[in-house]
């Protein structure tokens, strides 16, 4: 690729530019492409999917029981339902799902306190999925399995009080909605000045810059140097009351690091103490690859917008299972009830047709409305078969005591990490605040530990910063995101360690190396034309 094509092509999205770097790579048919740049998990939890098939074919089996013609069954009945489940298991005990759905039904009446009857009524409905989504926001039993699951893996059993649970169309569509609805309750506006921790996934860099918002951008920077985590000085930046919000993923993307303690308990600080009105939104999603990890709402839970998806720890992002958490006092029912008459007239007259008084509506439940143009908001919420893998996925790490599903998905990236840093040569970094799920590979960085700081500075000002993804994909099939396009340093390579085999990481470290080989000798190359006709003259 050209230079000026490449120029071109550094204005995309990483993600974006992931597509020509992947029809580049695919052109080799020699070589088998490894690509590594999405986040996309080659795992998926077994169990809980099993017993979601079961069920399925338990809750088609009720249906028929009454059919209406030939091919058309009817909703489930409830009368006896619990006896014929029973007689159900009992007949298929040996069939891979049977004994954790089992479970399942026991853990809900002992632990969720829903009676085995009431339970299976509702996920029997649900994954037939005769019914709308009722309550839209998220079905009870869901709410019910959710929200446990969240305090023990998420929250860290820290939080006093309940979390409204809204279940979205993946963590995608929880961001949408977040940012959608904050704009049309006027607790954001255009031209507010937010932080965002940086580096940090692509859209959410790019997404304060569209018509939509238009917000100020304040980086609140990792240092590369510390562990990736935020200095003091930093997170001081967050003092200012200009600030209205600070949007974050925790631990980070593409980093791939949890907030260090300290880092966490200053922000617990600063918003009890001087920054009660700083709004919070972290996207938790990796939390469950580090122990001991705490999401920011654990800290401050009135302030702090959660957001956690289902779909990497179990492997599941085409099922887009995801689910918005606010706590039940919070400072965005408390702002939208100290709004200015005129702009509660307006809200009341967009969620008249909603609710008999709109000015009681929660922030969560406009969220709900707004997510269907509030005039669809009859036929809002996730579909009901999403909502009860969502359950199962919960239930069965509530189960989990051990935490052996948890130990085992950390071991599978942990094995890759190691593997990628042996194979490029440098030592294995040891992190407790670390996901291991991305890392990042500071090329000019590993340029100067390997040759010299004259020749990392070759690198980066004569290439430009997408030119080593760019030759890694032509010359070894080796698809790496652009670190930059992170806010990460330029020139560094976003690898993910979730959707390969292990020995790919092997390869992808020797490739790294070996093109750095390549741009070490070409340097030197012309250093030693340079120098002859020096000579010569």
């Amino acid at each position: 690729m050209k230079i000026s094509e490449e120029k071109k092509y550094e204005r995309l999205s990483p993600f974006e530019l992931k597509n020509k770097l992947i029809s580049m790579a695919s052109s080799n048919a020699e070589r088998m492409m490894l690509n590594a740049g999405r986040g996309n998990p080659n795992w998926i939890a077994t169990e809980p999917r099993e017993a979601f098939f079961q069920l399925g074919l338990f809750a088609m089996q009720e249906s028929q029981r009454n059919e209406l013609r030939p091919g058309f069954g009817s909703p489930a009945e409830k009368k006896g339902l619990e006896t014929r489940f029973k007689a159900f298991v009992k007949k298929h005990a040996k069939k891979p799902g049977i004994a954790f759905l089992k479970k399942a039904v026991a853990y809900a009446h002992s632990d969720l306190k829903i009676k085995p009857a009431d339970f299976l009524a509702q996920i029997v409905d649900a994954i037939l999925a005769d019914h709308y989504p009722t309550p839209d926001r998220i079905l009870d039993f869901n709410e019910k399995a959710v929200h446990p699951y969240l305090k023990k893996e998420i929250l860290n059993h820290r939080t006093a009080g309940k979390f409204d649970l809204f279940a979205t169309e993946g963590g995608t569509a929880a961001m949408a909605y977040i940012f959608h609805s904050l704009m049309e309750n006027k607790i954001l506006k255009k031209g507010d000045t937010i932080a965002i921790g940086t580096p940090i996934f692509t859209p959410y860099i790019e997404i304060p810059h569209l018509n939509d918002y238009k917000f100020v951008e304040l980086d609140v920077e990792q240092d590369e140097n510390g562990g990736w985590q935020y200095p003091d000085k930093e997170l001081k930046k967050l003092e200012d009351p200009k600030v209205k919000a600070f949007f974050l993923v925790n631990p980070s993307n593409p980093t791939s690091v949890m907030i260090q303690p300290k880092s966490f308990k200053k922000i617990a600080e600063l918003v009890e103490k001087k920054r009660k009105d700083l709004i919070i939104l972290t996207d938790d999603v990796y939390g469950t690859f580090v122990d001991g990890f705490k999401s920011l709402a654990a800290a401050a839970p009135h302030n702090t917008i959660l957001v956690y998806s289902f779909s990497k720890y179990f492997g599941a992002t085409g099922w887009r299972l995801g689910v918005i958490g606010i706590h039940e006092k919070n400072i965005f029912d408390d702002t939208i009830a100290k709004l200015p008459a005129k702009d509660k007239k307006i809200l009341n007259k967009r969620y008249s047709t909603v609710v008999l008084y709109p000015e009681k509506m929660k922030f969560i439940e406009r969220m709900v409305a707004d997510s269907r143009a509030v005039a669809l908001h009859h036929t809002s919420g996730v579909s009901t078969p999403q909502q009860v893998v969502m359950t199962l996925f919960s239930i069965y790490c509530l189960i989990d005591k051990k935490g052996t599903y948890k130990k085992r998905a950390q071991d599978i990236v942990f094995k890759r990490f190691k593997t990628l840093y042996k194979a490029i040569g440098i030592p294995v970094p040891k992190d407790p605040y670390g996901t291991h799920y991305y890392t990042i590979i500071d090329i000019p960085k590993l340029a100067t530990q390997r040759y010299s700081a004259a020749f990392s500075k070759y690198l980066t000002s004569t290439f430009e910063p997408i030119d080593f993804v760019v030759n890694l994909a032509a010359e070894r099939s080796v698809v790496l995101l652009d670190g930059g396009g992170f806010d990460a340093p330029n020139m560094s390579v976003r690898v993910s360690l979730a959707n390969l085999p292990d020995a790919a990481y092997k390869e992808i470290g020797e490739s790294i190396s070996w093109l750095l080989e390549q741009y070490y000798k070409h340097w030197m190359s012309k250093k030693d034309t340079k120098s002859k006709s020096k000579k010569r003259k």
